[in-house]
């Protein structure tokens, strides 16, 4: 039993569910009160999820989850065969994790000051939205970020780059989810990118 504690609208559970539903895995979810989440430090030893608990084993960080479902569900892969290719989709998601993650963290942060930064916020909205040409680029010519086929890279990025088109749900209050919303102008200028966050939306989910 594949087992995943959750909160509300995050973009790393939803990591998780697509690549799950990707590879037609069943999982139950156990929702996770946001300002309570004893369970999660108690079964992980930290408060962050998506935490897996798979017959015992257990797993945080959604990247950490998603390398562990392919070992033990390796049909419908996310990961390439090819040592070279595979390096370089986790030099991706390394990349977007710790590089293009930091300036919508930043600006989440800066925003929820009493007093933002008003020039700090224009230069990370700035950078935020210059990303998207990079996006634009990695599609010319394929359907997925990394190939024909989804992968692991657009389990990780899609989560979060379909704010560039989709406003947050209603009841979701999230600042870090308004930024990715109201600083990734999609416009007409990127129909590679608008046409992959449709398909990729489009892709089941556990």
């Amino acid at each position: 039993m594949l087992r995943v504690y959750r909160i509300p609208y995050s973009t790393n559970v939803e990591r998780v569910a697509l690549a799950a539903g990707h590879k037609c895995l069943a999982v139950e979810w156990v929702d996770v009160d946001p300002a309570d989440r004893a369970d999660v430090v108690r079964l992980s030893g930290q408060e962050l999820v998506p935490v897996l608990d798979d017959d015992g084993t257990i797993v945080a960080d959604s990247t950490a989850i998603i390398e562990h479902l392919e070992r033990r569900f390796p049909e419908r892969p996310l990961y390439p065969a090819d040592p070279a290719r595979r390096a370089e989709l986790e030099v991706f998601i390394d990349w977007f994790n710790r590089v293009w993650k930091r300036p919508p963290n930043e600006l989440a942060e800066e925003l929820d000051r009493p007093r933002p930064d008003a020039d700090r916020v224009a230069a990370l909205g700035a950078e935020l939205a210059g990303g998207l040409d990079t996006f634009e680029a990695l599609l010319s010519g394929r359907d997925h970020l990394l190939g024909a086929e989804l992968s692991a890279a657009d389990c990780a990025a899609h989560p979060f780059l379909r704010y560039a088109r989709d406003r947050p749900a209603p009841g979701d209050d999230e600042t870090f989810h308004r930024v990715l919303h109201e600083h990734q102008p999609l416009g007409d200028a990127h129909p590679r990118l608008a046409a992959w966050i449709e398909r990729v939306a489009a892709a089941p989910r556990a």
